[in-house]
């Protein structure tokens, strides 16, 4: 029975909570357990779908996966399969994060193209680039790619053309046991990238250089198990931080690493919040009308991430003046932009850049998700919106945010989840 979020808007948010660990972290860090040999912990691992889809993927494989609370226990000394079928794949966008992982652990990898969000498109090509330069033979058709490297994998460069989170992800998960040295250059920084190298080096894996321009990989012979705490979600932080803005609320998050929040802060403060950060505890106090933010431009990281477009769109539509937003990364992440006009807001799209006017209020509609940043944002908005909103396509916030409601709920926010 398919469910739909419905919010009584207009009350200001006031307490605290705790972010959850990063869904972006935890998901390739799973992929990366298919390479160890003996079992490994990982604490702070979100309750989301898509992570129940990615220990779905590692159970097909042959893993043994303990789920305890936000702990899972991963044995995949006894993996004996190299194909995911296409239900599994179409589960999660990131799905295809396996790839470098089963091929380097089995020698062959069979995969369907990835499902999800539909946010426009992901090409995998830079991800099939990374593994012909280590060595693997591919062959795609019908819609399934089939891969391997009888003779393993082996040690080279690797020069991405754009720093693509997920195919440095690969790249580093198909390295790690490849004969030699692989050098990814141009690759992602983001903090995530950095998280999964300190689980593989846990493991016993040689990784350098993570969080800056160029990985160097020494391969090793095999990973051994390990015991990780994922980061906290810094996209899940921001989407708290946009719903105390949009509410003229005042809370306390905690949990989170400041550095990681850095590109997003100053957007804040331009809006007229104000942010206090001590230790690994974030405050913010809304003023009573947000102001413009001038211009937001997304970037790969250290630069302004597109995951948190959405709901920082959401908050500024009831900002006193006009912001500009300009999408860098997917083309077509502007799907929520109708659904918010829906309750009020004026926005222009054209082409990669949104002009948004802010209103002196939203109003409650039936809205739905048509993916997982989206669907937050209409939350975001919906908690400002003077009378009821109701959010279909729930399914896609679940994929990122862990007891959503509960914790709006517990900071003043009138939030259920309702069966259609």
């Amino acid at each position: 029975m398919m469910e739909k979020i419905v919010i009584e808007g207009g009350k200001r948010l006031k307490g605290e909570m705790t972010v959850h660990g990063a869904k972006n972290s935890a998901l390739p860090i799973l992929a990366a357990t298919v390479l160890t040999t003996k079992r490994t912990v990982i604490h702070n691992c979100p309750r989301l779908t898509d992570i129940d889809a990615a220990i779905n993927i590692l159970r097909h494989l042959g893993c043994v996966v303990d789920v305890d609370g936000d702990c899972v226990t991963v044995d995949a000394s006894d993996i004996n399969c190299w194909d995911i079928p296409d239900t599994l794949m179409r589960e999660m966008r990131s799905s295809v994060v396996f790839l470098g992982a089963v091929l380097a652990r089995t020698g062959k990898a069979s995969f369907s193209t990835p499902g999800g969000c539909e946010i426009g498109l992901r090409p995998i090509d830079l991800h099939l680039f990374a593994m012909s330069r280590l060595g693997a033979k591919i062959n795609e058709e019908y819609g399934r790619l089939e891969c391997e490297c009888p003779e393993g994998l082996v040690g080279d460069k690797i020069a991405l053309s754009f720093p693509s989170v997920g195919a440095t992800e690969n790249a580093m998960l198909a390295a790690v046991t490849a004969k030699g040295t692989t050098s990814i250059i141009n690759c992602a920084r983001e903090p995530e990238i950095s998280d999964l190298a300190d689980f593989l080096n846990g493991c016993g894996a040689k990784i350098s250089g993570a969080g800056e321009g160029v990985i160097v990989i020494e391969g090793v012979k095999s990973l051994g198990g390990t015991e990780h705490t994922v980061i906290s979600d810094r996209i899940a932080a921001t989407t708290y931080m946009a719903a105390a803005a949009v509410t003229q609320g005042q809370i306390k998050i905690n949990n989170i690493i400041p550095a990681h929040l850095g590109p997003v802060i100053p957007m804040f403060e331009e809006a007229g919040c104000d942010i206090n950060v001590c230790g690994h505890s974030l405050s913010i106090s809304a003023p009573p009308r947000l102001k413009r933010i001038k211009t937001i431009r997304t970037m790969p990281y250290p630069g302004f991430p597109t995951d948190a477009q959405a709901p920082i769109m959401a908050m500024i539509t009831v900002a006193d003046g006009t912001s500009m937003i300009i999408e860098n990364i997917f083309e077509s992440r502007y799907k929520h932009v109708n659904e918010l006009v829906r309750l009020g807001a004026k926005i222009k799209v054209e082409s990669k850049v949104a002009v948004v006017e802010g209103v002196h209020c939203l109003y409650g509609a039936p809205v739905i998700a048509g993916d997982l940043r989206g669907g937050a944002a209409l939350v975001v908005a919906g908690l400002a919106a003077k009378g009821t909103t109701e959010i279909e396509g729930v399914n896609h916030i679940d994929r990122g945010h862990a007891d959503f409601e509960k914790n709006l709920t517990l900071m003043g926010a009138i939030i259920r989840r309702e069966k259609e």
